[in-house]
């Protein structure tokens, strides 16, 4: 892709060996060791040499003739007499630049929003040419409504979020998209001290718990769960959403019995000698996902080299946080009051898969949470069954159509190919919630699988 397209030995076209052409392997390895220029924008500015040169000489065996007889210097300037070469490179730098540089996103204080937080302190942002502010929220509600208002342009979201936007579920219908996962995993249900002897979800008839919000992974997989233990989650216990940065408090004052919520609330409530991790939803749903990076549909189409910027930078930070080796850097850097004002010892217990349950054990998953961009519509999917169960949804919606729309799983594929990372095959995702399989092609036939449900 980078091959000086003004030396002659360079290949550009399909040809010999494995690539088709009447030399040895060997000599295509030799022909083809032009030099990659260090600089981006040099790399660049050589896609752009040899886009036109492709379209000059559509047979590489002239143009290697051609620039033979004449030199690459005779051959740049007759080409450059037809089509400046330096205004080609211009125009396209100008096509890639981002519409507006100083963008505000805004985040919820979890371990959930890692790659949005930490592209800030890391530097994925200014890597891409953008100037972001990172804004701590306090809570669902407000990350919706301040994104609604337009006082942010991208923000963290719960995965159900975007959907609901949407559908006019909870607000009012507006177009939202959602090109990345943020995480998966990395939520678990934690229980005060005083049910240590209560782990059968049997026995927590009128327990009060909490979630983060009405349109959570959390509230579906906490209701998911106790309806298979036999309870209704509307009837035999109460869900309320806190805050995540309330939880601990709540649970501290004996407001709660518990919660399933997002990291490091969980972890924290170990640390602070409060409550015990009574199981992680991994092990309801390994890989799950949890929060997400959304914009609107508007923002998108008015600002696509921006969103295309945003979409770079979350992509990056996320494939960098997933490999294990960078956790504990990961861990120090969002660990400062204005991210999330937590120990480092806590988020390094979440992010590297080592910690204490607050039964007096220490467990080691490294999967405890982990980072994976792609939006799977299956996903989508999904959610929207849980939605239509616990009537959320009225009215019928085309599951795969709605899905398709929001979940941008072919912006996040394209992206992650020019980035150099392979993207997963878009049908081949296998979902078992707690021991059951889901068919994304039957959604209408999952929803009236299960016993307890208000739809």
């Amino acid at each position: 892709m980078f091959k000086d397209p003004f030396d002659p030995k360079a290949l550009l076209g399909r040809g010999g060996c494995s690539c088709g052409g009447n030399h040895s392997q060997a000599d295509h390895a030799r022909l083809t060791a032009s030099a990659v220029p260090a600089g981006e924008e040099d790399r660049w500015n050589r896609v752009v040499d040899a886009a036109v040169l492709r379209a000059v000489f559509p047979v590489d065996a002239q143009r290697r003739q051609f620039l033979k007889t004449v030199g690459a210097a005779t051959a740049m300037a007759a080409i450059s007499s037809v089509l400046p070469l330096g205004a080609a490179r211009e125009a396209f730098a100008q096509g890639g630049t981002p519409e507006k540089k100083d963008l505000k996103v805004g985040f919820i204080p979890i371990t959930c929003a890692t790659p949005i937080i930490m592209a800030h302190p890391m530097g994925f942002y200014s890597k891409q040419g953008l100037n972001v502010e990172v804004v701590k929220t306090a809570g669902w509600t407000v990350i919706r409504d301040k994104s609604l208002a337009k006082e942010y342009d991208a923000s963290h979201m719960l995965s159900p979020m975007p959907l609901a936007i949407s559908l006019g579920v909870g607000s009012n219908p507006v177009p939202w998209t959602m090109p990345a996962i943020e995480n998966i995993n990395g939520q678990a249900i934690t229980l005060a001290n005083k049910h240590k002897d209560k782990r059968n979800p049997k026995d927590w008839k009128g327990f009060r718990f909490a979630v983060p919000f009405d349109y959570s992974m959390h509230n579906y997989l906490l209701r998911y769960y106790v309806a298979e233990a036999g309870l209704d989650p509307d009837k035999d216990i109460s869900i309320r959403s806190v805050p995540p940065p309330e939880m601990v408090a709540n649970l501290r004052a004996d407001n709660l019995d518990g919660y399933l919520g997002p990291d490091p609330f969980n972890q924290r409530a170990v640390y602070d000698g409060v409550g015990f991790i009574h199981l992680l939803t991994k092990e309801m749903w390994d890989g799950h996902p949890c929060c997400a990076f959304a914009v609107s549909k508007e923002f998108a189409t008015q600002n696509p080299n921006s969103y295309r910027a945003l979409l770079k930078a979350i992509i990056d930070a996320t494939a960098y946080a997933q490999k294990q080796e960078n956790r504990k850097e990961i861990a120090k850097a969002i660990a400062p009051q204005n991210y999330l004002n937590q120990p480092e010892t806590v988020l390094e217990q979440i992010l590297t898969g080592t910690y204490a349950d607050g039964l007096g054990g220490v467990k080691k998953d490294p999967n405890r949470i982990g980072f994976d961009p792609f939006p799977w519509n299956q996903f989508a999917i999904w959610i929207l069954t849980q939605m239509k169960r616990w009537g959320q949804l009225k009215a019928d919606v085309d599951y795969a159509k709605v899905a398709q729309e929001v979940f941008l799983a072919t912006d996040t594929a394209n992206m992650m190919k020019e980035m150099g990372l392979t993207p997963p095959n878009p049908s081949n995702k296998t979902i078992v919630v707690m021991g059951k399989p889901f068919d994304p092609a039957k959604p209408a036939d999952y929803v009236n699988s299960f016993a307890i449900k208000r739809t």
